[in-house]
């Protein structure tokens, strides 16, 4: 057989059919998707909403991560103590500075700053109640949005410690406790 003839009249050797239905099914899937829009996937996953931390003696916290208008902060919601300790309710930032001086842990707003970049979160800062002092900080999130990996440091990143905080459903606590912006 000849590709010359064949009734192809640029003389070309002729497309076989599996390749042109190839073709064509392909070329009216992209129809389809063009005109259906861009594809919809679901939302990146978002820092905001409630953490707990549990350290190694089994006391724990939970904490609220707040978008405020592309800013994110941190708040302490709740405190577990150890048994015959005393009570978090009664705890104060006895060392921090200015308008947090000896207010209340509960409620401190702790992370300041934050700016979102993808699933990490830069820029801003974090205070230790217990001595007052300011650290520069990031978080980064799992890219299923279950943990939280929140990193203190001093200067650079390699002087510091990360915490592993493990997301808490939205109605572990009630909505409006804790969820204004500073």
């Amino acid at each position: 057989m000849s590709y010359l003839s064949n009734g192809n009249p640029r003389g070309r050797a002729p497309v076989p059919a599996i390749i042109l239905d190839c073709l064509q099914a392909a070329a009216a899937a992209a129809a389809l998707a063009t005109a259906a829009g861009p594809a919809v996937g679901l939302p990146q996953p978002t820092a905001a909403g409630l953490w707990e931390k549990v350290d190694s003696s089994g006391a724990g916290a939970w904490f609220r991560i707040l978008d405020c208008n592309g800013i994110y902060q941190g708040k302490m919601v709740k405190i577990f103590s150890t048994p015959g300790g005393p009570n978090p309710a009664d705890w104060r930032c006895t060392e921090c500075a200015g308008a947090q001086r000896n207010a209340p842990v509960i409620g401190l707003t702790f992370i300041n700053g934050m700016r979102r970049n993808g699933l990490a979160y830069e820029g801003g800062s974090i205070l230790d109640p217990r001595t007052g002092a300011v650290y520069s900080a990031r978080m980064d999130l799992s890219p299923d949005g279950r943990q939280l990996y929140v990193r203190g440091y001093l200067g650079i990143e390699l002087l510091g410690q990360t915490e592993v905080w493990q997301r808490l459903p939205d109605n572990a606590m009630p909505a409006g406790r804790f969820a204004a912006c500073s």
